[in-house]
């Protein structure tokens, strides 16, 4: 007798709902899959990122106090996050069965390494939003505007000019990444096409 968790994608189609037909990154993940206490932790360390850079945005806290309560669900293949700003403008984990979301952000991307090639070259990836309109809209604002000040919180563990120089060879790092990641072949049916 074998026990199926009940997220299992058993008896789904090669490839999940995208119809990607045996992505070898996606099937070696899923035989990664940790186990739920690690996810469920793994989910509030995210919080705690997501809340540590939205503080350093008083724009950004104001706006989701504006929406405080209203669950959203983040979701990527069996991956999913359930959070609602507070009323001090942050971001809490709640119950998506006791508080169902108003709001629901899809990555429709199935395959992770082109998820990764996609964000590596500097594109937004493909998402499915359904739900609330204003929320939304105030949830597009926030991705189009807060980022994270990297060097800011390192030069406050290892100093300006230490923190400036690691900062600038990581962005050297990142700009050869992204140069490797466009001149990647693309997937047929990607929508790789000129004009994209």
């Amino acid at each position: 007798m074998s026990h199926v968790p009940p997220d299992s994608t058993s008896g789904a189609e090669p490839g999940g709902p995208t119809g990607a037909p045996n992505d070898p990154l996606r099937s070696i993940l899923q035989l990664l899959r940790p186990p739920g206490w690690v996810i469920d932790e793994l989910q509030n360390k995210l919080v705690l990122f997501l809340n540590h850079v939205l503080q350093q945005e008083p724009a950004a806290t104001e706006r989701l106090r504006r929406q405080a309560g209203k669950p959203l669900r983040v979701q990527w293949g069996d991956f999913h996050l359930c959070v609602a700003p507070t009323r001090a403008g942050l971001l809490e984990r709640v119950d998506p069965v006791q508080h169902p979301p108003e709001l629901t952000v899809s990555l429709t991307q199935a395959s992770p390494a082109e998820l990764a090639r996609r964000v590596l070259s500097g594109e937004k990836p493909a998402v499915d939003i359904q739900g609330d309109v204003q929320f939304a809209a105030e949830v597009a604002w926030l991705v189009d505007n807060v980022r994270w000040d990297l060097e800011e919180d390192l030069s406050r563990l290892i100093g300006d000019a230490a923190a400036h120089t690691l900062v600038g060879f990581a962005r050297q790092a990142a700009q050869a990444i992204k140069g490797f990641a466009a001149r990647m072949p693309r997937p047929p049916g990607t929508g790789g096409g000129a004009g994209q």
